[in-house]
């Protein structure tokens, strides 16, 4: 397709459920130029194959599959099969609206600085099923809520960075960097984050842009298996892994980390102890401080990894 202006990406392990809704929500686009979708196979055993030879008589559907696990990896797979220069990354258990690439196409045609966009995204929840009480505005995130408001934001804050379920990039922008980081993402059933926020400082590092569209809507389907209080520990703990190793990368690690980490921690059990009748604010305040406890456990194994190899020296 060397016409082709947007390309849309699902990476997707062992989703079949739901990939049947994300890919027809892409098909069923109102664009008035040219685009495919990629679905790429990150080393699926269900029936993710079949999902999409049922649509295969649609010639805008490409399917790749790619044996080694990782978010990471399998975005990089998808730019490389993609042939446009706007590259569109849609969960695979999410829903695009009507309009999803038209308003990203449109942003990166009015603005040539623009290297990252994504836009607002609300939660399905499963049949008769509501948020717990238990479950904060900030944690809902953890599930892949974003709303900035109703008016087009420019990020200069890392942490409001677009959600990987609803993320565009500018191709030029992905190759000066060297693709998406595969020491960040997730890997199997490994919760490693961070990648986009990575991205963002990337980006305003080199000069470039990143944008909230809130007209760029979609929908994440909330897996019933993700309401419980230890799926979103364990999302904090690898959340705290990220952010060290994100700090590596920048070049922040040292003996800084520890007080850091520390100051974290008690803070987060403070304002639990604080806020202990309030069981949203106060469960959060426990995620918080556990993922600190995955930020200090990977911060010394960096630090003892590092002592290592000066003594072997």
């Amino acid at each position: 397709m060397p016409d082709t202006q947007i390309s849309a990406i699902i990476c997707t392990h062992n989703r079949d459920t739901y990939l049947g809704a994300a890919i027809d929500s892409l098909l069923g686009q109102d664009f008035t130029g040219e685009f495919e979708v990629v679905v790429v196979d990150n080393g699926s055993s269900d029936r993710t194959r079949e999902v999409v030879e049922q649509r295969a008589s649609d010639s805008r559907l490409k399917y790749v599959f790619e044996p080694t696990i990782g978010l990471s990896v399998a975005r990089n797979t998808g730019a490389k099969i993609a042939n446009a220069e706007i590259l569109a990354y849609l969960d695979d258990d999410a829903v695009a609206s009507k309009h999803w690439l038209q308003v990203l196409y449109a942003a990166y045609q009015q603005n040539p600085q623009l290297a990252i966009a994504g836009g607002k995204v609300t939660l399905l929840w499963p049949p008769n099923i509501e948020a717990p009480a238990w479950l904060s505005s900030e944690l809902a995130g953890n599930l892949g809520a974003y709303d900035l408001g109703e008016d087009v934001v420019y990020i200069q804050q890392p942490g409001l960075t677009p959600r990987g379920l609803n993320y565009s990039i500018r191709r030029t922008f992905l190759a000066e960097i060297g693709g998406f980081d595969p020491h960040l993402g997730r890997v199997g059933k490994n919760l490693l984050s961070n990648e986009e926020l990575q991205m963002t400082e990337l980006a305003l590092k080199g000069g470039w842009q990143v944008a909230y569209l809130p007209e760029a809507l979609v929908a994440h389907n909330v897996a019933p298996e993700r309401l419980n209080r230890s799926w979103f520990l364990n999302r904090g703990w690898w959340q705290g892994i990220s952010e060290c190793y994100r700090e590596q990368v920048a070049g922040r690690a040292g003996i800084g980390q520890l007080s850091r980490g520390g100051e974290r921690l008690a803070r987060g059990l403070y304002k639990a102890a604080r806020y202990f009748s309030n069981p949203a604010v106060r469960f959060d305040n426990l995620v918080y401080a556990y993922g600190q406890i995955g930020y200090l456990n990977a911060v010394l194994q960096g630090l003892l990894f590092t002592a290592n190899n000066k003594s072997s020296q």
